[in-house]
């Protein structure tokens, strides 16, 4: 099976997904996915002491002498690396190397790129959701999402709006988590959830409520109709009309 491999571009979502983005974790991440796969003990080794320079010097980058340590370091690697490549010694892990060398250069995006094919996506996602430093953040669920072909940002943002909801009771998070698995969690969406948190359901009008939101046919027109009945004609509109936002009055109108 041919290993799979995203585009720079595809990794690049995670940095701009985020200003806290963690550059000496994503590094130390990166850089232990990598480091197993170079052959060469010597440039492994060369390999390891430049990662930890450069992970010394993210974590502490006021340090004029850990920069100046650290681009050495990396600088040496890069010279081992050009050297080996004039001898086409694959065997060597070379393609590892430079995959390192990108990481180490800040250029994390073409590194996992570069590594992916080796280490496989899921390892790679991991150090980049972990660093992107969210909080309020359900990294599980993003994981699912982008596990099922959903791009870095779209998984961000659903993993975003349930952490923030994490509060909400459960059949309503699983709502959520179907609906972001589908590919259709937007801010409407989420405003209408919201609102049937708020409405304080009964579990049966907890259940209601859950097959008015997936538009059971049958169901929206007997409850409009019920809303019509109550007065509420304008909430039995939206209703039949497919906007969200009715659910909860709906769902709260149904005898406990």
């Amino acid at each position: 099976m041919k290993a799979i491999s995203h585009p720079p571009s595809w990794w690049a979502q995670f940095l701009n997904a985020t200003e806290r983005f963690d550059g000496a974790s994503v590094t130390e991440g990166l850089s232990d996915e990598i480091m197993p796969k170079i052959t060469s003990r010597l440039l492994r080794r060369e390999a390891e002491i430049a990662a930890e320079w450069r992970v010394r010097h993210l974590n502490r980058p006021a340090g004029g002498e850990l920069l100046e340590r650290s681009d050495k370091a990396v600088d040496r690697l890069e010279a081992t690396v050009a050297r080996l490549s004039e001898r086409a010694a694959d065997e060597e892990g070379l393609a590892e190397a430079y995959a390192l060398l990108d990481v180490l250069r800040g250029r994390y995006p073409e590194g996992a790129a570069g590594i992916e094919p080796f280490a496989g996506t899921m390892p790679l996602l991991r150090v980049f959701v972990e660093g992107m430093r969210l909080e309020r953040f359900d990294m599980g669920l993003a994981m699912r999402l982008i596990g099922a072909g959903q791009t870095p940002a779209a998984a961000v943002r659903s993993g975003l709006a349930v952490g923030k909801y994490g509060w909400w009771p459960d059949w309503l998070l699983g709502v959520v988590t179907e609906r972001a698995l589908a590919g259709t969690l937007d801010a409407a969406t989420i405003t209408a959830l919201d609102q049937c948190a708020y409405a304080d359901l009964s579990p049966w009008q907890a259940r209601i409520a859950r097959r008015l939101l997936g538009r059971e046919e049958e169901l929206v027109e007997a409850t409009a109709q019920r809303l019509e009945s109550l007065g509420a004609v304008a909430a039995a509109g939206k209703l039949r009309g497919g906007d969200l936002t009715a659910v909860a009055l709906a769902a709260r109108m149904v005898p406990i």
